[in-house]
C-alpha cells in the first residue's frame, strides 16, 4: 500500500520529465534540420525602409491599417463559430462518456482516494490554481495588456484575441452544463463535463503561447517550445485534478480536448488576420560571427619603426 502511494506521488515529476525530454528531443531535431537564415539586407534593419517585424508578413506589417473594423468583424465571427463547433462536438459525445464512463472513473477514483498522500495533497491544492477560472482570466488580461505593446502592427488583435476567448469559453462551457448536468465525484459534487481547468489550461495558455511564438520566433523550434510547455501545463492540472479528485477522470480528459477545440479557431483566426508566420532572422554581426565559432578578423598593429619613419619625414625643413 505504502509503495502505491509513492509511485502515484512520483507520476507528477516523471509524467513531465517525460514531456520535458520529448520536447528537447523534438526542438534539436528541428534545431538540426533547420536551414541556416540568410542574412537579412541592407535595408532590412530595424528604422530602415522595408523592415518587417520578425513574425509578421508583409501584408500585416502595412502602415496605416485602416481595415481594423472588418478583421475586428472576422474575429468575433470565428470566435462564435468555434464556440458553436466546441459545444456541438462536446454535446455529441457527451451522453456517451456520461452513461458509460463510470465504469471507468469510479475504480480510478477508489484506488486515488486510498492511495492519497496528505501533505502532497496539500501541495497539490496550491499547484492546482493555475487552471482556476480568475488565475487563467489573470493571465490573459496580463498578456493582453503586455502583447498589445509590445505587436508592432494591430495592437489591437492580442486583447480582441483573448477577450473573446474569454466570452466564448465562459458561455459555451455554461451552456454544455446546464444542457448536460453531470454530477462530479462524491468528494466534488459541483465538478462536471467537462472539467473547467484543463479546458481553461489549454485555451489560455495555449493561445498565449502561439502569440508569442509569433510575434517573437516563429521557427519551428520556438513552435515545439510553445508546445511542449503547453502540453507539460496541461498534464499537470489533469494531474491535479485527479489526485485531488475534483472531477470524474473521463471529465478531464474531456476537458483538454475541449480546450483544444476552442484553441483551434483562434489560431486560424490569428493566421487570417496578421497573416503567415515569419521566421524571426537577425543580421550577421561580428559577435554572431564570433560566437559562430568563425574568426574575426582585426588590422595588425602598426610597426614601431615604421611609425617614426614616418614622423621624420613629417619634419618642417625636410623633403618630402
Amino acid at each position: 500500500m505504502g509503495m502505491r502511494r509513492y509511485l502515484l506521488v512520483a507520476l507528477w515529476p516523471a509524467g513531465l520529465a517525460a514531456i520535458g525530454a520529448a520536447t528537447v528531443l523534438a526542438a534539436r531535431r528541428a534545431q538540426a534540420a533547420a536551414p541556416a537564415a540568410p542574412a537579412e539586407p541592407a535595408g532590412d534593419a530595424e528604422g530602415q525602409p522595408g523592415y518587417s517585424p520578425p513574425g509578421r508578413s508583409d501584408a500585416s506589417a502595412t502602415p496605416g491599417d485602416v481595415s481594423w473594423p472588418s478583421d475586428l468583424l472576422r474575429l468575433g465571427a470565428i470566435s462564435a463559430a468555434g464556440g458553436c463547433a466546441g459545444y456541438t462536438v462536446m454535446r455529441l459525445i457527451g451522453p456517451a462518456i456520461i452513461n458509460h464512463g463510470q465504469a471507468i472513473d469510479e475504480p480510478i477514483h477508489r484506488w486515488t482516494n486510498d492511495n492519497q498522500v496528505l501533505p502532497w495533497a496539500a501541495v497539490l491544492e496550491r499547484l492546482n490554481k493555475v487552471g482556476n477560472t480568475w488565475t487563467t482570466w489573470g493571465a490573459a488580461g496580463a498578456a493582453a495588456a503586455c502583447l498589445g505593446v509590445t505587436w508592432p502592427r494591430q495592437k489591437w488583435l492580442p486583447p480582441a484575441t483573448l477577450g473573446a476567448a474569454i466570452l466564448v469559453d465562459h458561455y459555451a462551457t455554461l451552456a454544455l452544463r446546464h444542457t448536460l448536468r453531470r454530477v462530479g465525484p462524491p468528494s466534488s459534487p459541483l465538478g462536471t463535463y467537462p472539467a473547467g481547468g484543463p479546458d481553461r489550461v489549454v485555451l489560455f495558455y495555449g493561445l498565449i503561447a502561439h502569440m508569442l511564438w509569433r510575434e517573437f520566433s516563429g521557427s519551428q523550434r520556438g513552435k515545439i517550445w510553445a508546445i511542449g510547455s503547453v502540453t507539460a501545463l496541461g498534464f499537470h492540472q489533469a494531474y491535479c485534478r485527479e489526485y485531488l479528485s475534483k472531477h470524474w477522470t473521463t471529465d478531464i480528459i474531456s476537458g483538454l480536448f475541449y480546450g483544444g477545440v476552442l484553441l483551434a479557431p483562434f489560431i486560424v483566426a490569428i493566421r487570417l488576420i496578421a497573416g503567415p508566420v515569419r521566421e524571426r532572422t537577425t543580421r550577421l554581426s561580428r559577435a554572431d560571427t564570433s560566437a559562430a565559432g568563425g574568426p574575426v578578423a582585426s588590422a595588425p598593429a602598426p610597426n614601431a619603426d615604421v611609425v617614426r619613419i614616418l614622423r621624420a619625414e613629417r619634419r618642417p625643413g625636410q623633403a618630402g
